[in-house]
């Protein structure tokens, strides 16, 4: 049985229900990078982690992006454990991509 895990998205819903990102937040530009990398299919989570990850507290991306629900991780028994965007992701990109 796979198991997939999302997380919470608030932090990233405005109080019309549609889906942004904080005002004024300096890793704006750099959580979308992450979103658009990813795309709409899955990268396996290692990959994700060698790229994202980082450990300069003012640049925490994939913790970001992870703490307001735009990844989603799939771990199927037997199978690398995969990244993708989560609900909240995809609309938060489909959003920014309609504003271009």
């Amino acid at each position: 049985m796979a198991v997939f895990n999302s997380f919470p998205a608030a932090a990233c819903r405005a109080e019309n229900g549609s889906m942004t990102m904080p005002p004024n937040d300096p890793v704006d530009a750099l959580v979308l990078d992450l979103l658009e990398w990813v795309g709409h299919g899955t990268r396996p989570y290692t990959e994700v982690i060698e790229v994202w990850r980082t450990s300069c507290p003012r640049l925490p991306v994939w913790e970001e992006a992870n703490a307001r629900g735009l990844l989603a991780r799939h771990h199927a028994p037997g199978e690398a454990a995969q990244v993708g965007l989560s609900t909240a992701g995809r609309a938060l990109l489909a959003t920014r991509a309609g504003g271009r």
